[in-house]
């Protein structure tokens, strides 16, 4: 077995991994890989219609991690249900380099909860032969990609480098699943025509409200106009905005939100709009975009496009304990709202805290819940509600994602 990669730094890992270690030798963790690699595509060879799909994943934190331990928990089901097979081939970050082995990497290395430092030391192979993968398109190629799993950081000003990973992607010949919003708003038709011009797939479920269908959704609903929405689709802001309901100040909400592993470390992002903006602008870009997806002539709507300082937004740093108590006392909570509709032939979008009806759907939304409500020509009114996801849920976008492009 031929294995690439950037690095061979050796790390800390756990006790579990060190008690693997001492009991496995390198050589045995590369026959146990390779021998569940042989077993999947002995069964695709012997069912005859089954292809083995490479997985590549960039972006190997928390969201990424996950993936990998849904895939494995789901393997036998996607193979049963869906004649879906795959195996792991690469794994990049900035903390481990460009790993690739076209004929897969052991996934029980690389799972949730497995030290990134430990996977690297265990996937070492200083003798290989082929060259290190030294960016993108080498990795790629390296790993043979048929997917992409693009999960790196959010670029709020341009979308980068996740634009470039998608493009060298669908230009390598895999299918490319995000759930990196900044894509979808900076570049979202420029990869929707690539992806279509190389046959391939450019799907982001997990990019708004973690997995739960939206843009599959309204795939399903064929020559429907959607007129507009809104709804809250920040965790952070309202875990924060109901502990100052409480009494406790913004620093304090803050650091228990951050306690809790709801906010990032610097929450600028959310705190200030941005995060809710860049979604609203991603729902706007796709779902209220007329132009045809096939290159044709547009159809005679309105063609929409908006850029995030379009997007009038106001944060909830001004807002203080004393007028969240007052107003959760009078029936009507503040909450940070995403609203967006068509005026004439555009679009007026919207993100700024609002004081909603306390038994209004937006008003019983509290911890990391979301809500979102669409108004469209033939329905008046249709509405989702995410109760207090996890990563498995952004994971499962992805999964689902997967399935999606590879059976299409």
């Amino acid at each position: 077995m031929r294995r690439t990669l950037l690095s061979a730094n050796a790390g800390s890992c756990d006790s579990d991994w060190r008690r693997l270690a001492a009991n496995t030798t390198v050589e045995e963790r590369r026959f146990s890989a390779a021998s569940t690699t042989k077993m999947i595509a002995g069964s695709a060879h012997v069912r005859g219609t089954i292809p083995t799909h490479n997985l590549c994943f960039l972006g190997f934190g928390n969201v990424n991690r996950t993936l990998v331990r849904l895939l494995e928990d789901r393997r036998q089901e996607l193979l049963d249900r869906y004649n879906i097979a795959f195996r792991i081939t690469g794994i990049a970050s900035r903390r481990l380099g460009w790993i690739a082995d076209e004929n897969g990497l052991d996934p029980n290395q690389c799972g949730a909860g497995t030290p990134a430092r430990a996977l690297l030391e265990a996937t070492s192979n200083p003798g290989a032969s082929r060259p290190i993968p030294e960016d993108i398109n080498s990795w790629l190629t390296a790993a043979r990609a048929d997917v992409l799993f693009e999960a790196t950081s959010l670029n709020v000003a341009t979308g980068e480098p996740a634009i470039s990973h998608i493009r060298a992607s669908l230009d390598h010949g895999a299918h490319a699943i995000t759930a990196n919003k900044g894509p979808i708003v900076h570049a979202y038709r420029e990869l929707r025509d690539l992806a279509r011009a190389h046959g391939k797939k450019f799907l982001f479920e997990s990019t708004v409200m973690d997995g739960a269908p939206i843009f599959s959704f309204f795939e399903q609903m064929p020559a429907i106009h959607l007129q507009g929405f809104h709804g809250i689709l920040n965790s952070t802001t309202n875990v924060i905005l109901s502990e100052m309901e409480t009494g406790l100040t913004f620093d304090e909400a803050l650091k228990k939100a951050q306690s809790l592993g709801i906010a990032e470390t610097d929450a600028t992002h959310d705190i200030d709009g941005w995060d809710a903006a860049v979604k609203t602008a991603a729902l706007i870009t796709v779902l209220m975009d007329t132009s045809d997806a096939s290159g044709a002539a547009p159809i005679r709507l309105p063609a929409p496009a908006i850029r995030l300082e379009e997007i009038a937004r106001e944060g909830i740093r001004d807002l203080t304990p004393q007028a969240l108590r007052n107003a959760r006392r009078d029936g009507w909570p503040f909450k940070l709202v995403c609203r967006a509709k068509r005026v004439g032939d555009r679009i007026e979008a919207s993100v700024a805290p609002e004081k909603v009806l306390a038994t209004s759907p937006m008003g019983k939304i509290t911890g990391t819940s979301s809500y979102i409500f669409f108004e469209t020509d033939i329905f008046p009114g249709l509405a989702i509600t995410e109760e207090n996801p996890g990563l498995y849920a952004t994971a499962y976008g992805m999964l689902a994602d997967f399935v999606r492009a590879v059976r299409d």
